[in-house]
């Protein structure tokens, strides 16, 4: 008896070790919570922090504030997801979704910097998950790692140009969310004077739209851009209205009145407004799919604008928040794109009905000119495939993400004398995840979000991941070092190679890769094409 009283003690100590354990109780400005431990000790986490609200009646419109709660609030779930389309037959999500998730060192004895990690997704999906997102990496560098919901596709992205419907709404949870980190960071041992905001695809064009908006002025004090920005052609909306009346028509009604649309939009469920799409044009790209995106907003009284003009213009005009920066791009982006297409988009894939739509042509034969020498530049004489798909890969990847990546570090360099770090992530390696999963392993270079697993530990047990400890180690610490110093360097004795900031005299950037060099921002004949259509062809809102 006593054998056995013995092996269960020692089985209930070693079984207490894999449950986390509450965290002690912290108070912000909805109540008190509480979050866990993690059972191995390293953090803690406070996971499906309601920061903002939804509800039905003002549903494409900003978040309201969050009614106070009376009991201690248990942060412990990691399952919160905006309404979203996961297949064609499953809506996952719920519509008052607007929550975050700290994670903070175990101990925490001096305000710590505070890094917010945006989404990304296209503004079509996606969430703050853990699942993904994991803080492991980055918080053992004595970083506090916040992530977040925000509403994507229609009901995040519906503009109408009226009260109702102003538009935007996405990015205005995303200034909910900073100004509740903002007033209640330091509860969690966070500086809220020192906030770097940073995000994937469009969580990087996110990014850009808070330095554009003066609604995010003073809620972040560092930017960091990783392939996307507000001027890749699928982050805008040109014609929100008719976007939104050819949704209507969809769902069976045929107007063009937004106060009728809005009417309508409001009655339905929004497991139905997400399982509604409008489809692509035949021969365009699967990111032209992206349409409930953000948009320049009217002025509307009563009303905060969270963007007034178009980004190339605010840039240009040098109208922005003026902060440090990392921006930069993978090598090979297009592979994941491509890896999304079907024999049926691929078979009718052509140049000419998948140029960018914030191009504008002032003639057809301009516009079939400019098609026929990109698919010169690209395929040569080959036929898109299912074979050549690495190449085409190429063209969606400088059209969506590449060149206005480049575009924006251009326009950031003729206005902006802060600090601007640029990157190219080309390293490949065991976890280059986005390309393994669409079938390109055996293509050279990093794909969309590649780097995104060299910085996030994702919840599924890799095995393969100690192999890649040296890449994890120099991009975690490279991000942390800009959010603690707004250098990712800042030492000579840096195990890793110096990164001086871009300036017009020395355009280059650091190429991330097993050897990393510096290597010239403007590097082939196809960028400086772009670079000329654009000039001539940018659409003008």
């Amino acid at each position: 008896m006593w054998l056995k009283t013995k092996w269960v003690v020692l089985f209930s100590l070693w079984a207490a070790r894999l449950v986390p354990q509450p965290t002690v109780i912290v108070q912000v400005s909805n109540g008190a919570l509480r979050g866990l431990i993690e059972p191995d000790g390293s953090h803690r986490r406070y996971t499906g922090i309601p920061y903002a609200t939804v509800t039905p009646e003002e549903r494409f419109q900003a978040p309201k504030p969050l009614p106070k709660w009376r009991k201690t609030f248990n942060a412990y779930d990691e399952h919160i997801r905006c309404t979203q389309r996961f297949t064609k037959s499953t809506i996952l999500g719920k519509e008052d979704c607007l929550t975050l998730n700290i994670y903070t060192p175990l101990e925490v004895t001096e305000p710590l910097p505070v890094m917010v990690f945006i989404h990304g997704g296209g503004f079509r999906d996606g969430s703050g998950t853990p699942f993904i997102y994991g803080p492991d990496y980055l918080i053992q560098h004595g970083v506090i790692l916040v992530t977040f919901n925000y509403r994507v596709e229609i009901l995040g992205f519906l503009c109408l140009g009226i009260k109702e419907a102003p538009g935007n709404a996405g990015l205005k949870d995303q200034v909910a969310a900073l100004k509740w980190i903002k007033e209640n960071i330091s509860q969690f041992g966070g500086d809220p004077d020192n906030v770097t905001i940073f995000g994937e695809s469009a969580g990087s064009a996110s990014v850009l739209y808070h330095m554009l908006s003066p609604l995010s002025t003073g809620l972040f004090h560092k930017a960091i851009m990783q392939s996307g920005s507000a001027m890749s052609p699928w982050t805008l909306q040109f014609e929100p209205l008719k976007i939104a009346s050819r949704f209507a028509k969809h769902l069976g009604h045929n107007t063009e009145n937004p106060h009728e649309i809005i009417t309508i939009l409001k009655k339905i469920l929004p497991e139905k407004l997400m399982s509604t799409r409008i489809p692509r044009n035949e021969g365009d790209i699967v990111l032209s799919e992206n349409i409930f995106v953000p948009c320049i907003e009217k002025e509307i009284e009563g009303v905060d604008q969270f963007l007034m003009d178009s980004p190339y213009n605010l840039l240009s005009k040098g109208r922005y928040n003026r902060v440090p920066i990392i921006i930069g791009h993978n090598d090979a982006e297009g592979l994941m794109f491509v890896g999304k297409e079907n024999d049926t988009t691929i078979s009718q894939m052509d140049f000419y009905k998948a140029l960018p739509r914030d191009l504008i042509f002032p003639t057809d034969k301009e516009k079939r000119h400019t098609a026929n020498i990109l698919k010169e530049l690209y395929m040569g004489d080959k036929i898109i495939s299912k074979n050549t798909l690495p190449d085409f890969a190429k063209y969606e990847g400088d059209s969506s993400i590449t060149f206005p990546v480049l575009a924006t570090i251009d326009l950031l360099l003729n206005t902006n004398d802060i600090p601007m770090y640029v990157y190219k992530f080309s390293y490949e390696g065991l976890l280059n995840l986005a390309k393994i999963t669409y079938g390109f392993w055996k293509e050279s270079g990093a794909t969309h979000a590649d780097e995104l697993f060299y910085m996030f530990k994702i919840k599924a047990k890799l095995l393969i991941a100690y192999k890649e400890i040296d890449m994890i180690t120099r991009m975690t610490t490279m991000w942390t070092n800009f959010a603690k110093y707004g250098n990712p360097t800042p030492v000579l004795t840096s195990p890793f190679p110096i990164w001086p900031p871009a300036s017009k005299d020395n355009l280059q950037l650091l190429e991330i890769n097993r050897e990393s060099s510096k290597v010239p921002v403007w590097n082939n004949d196809i960028v400086k094409f772009w670079n000329e259509t654009y000039s001539k062809y940018r659409r003008k809102y």
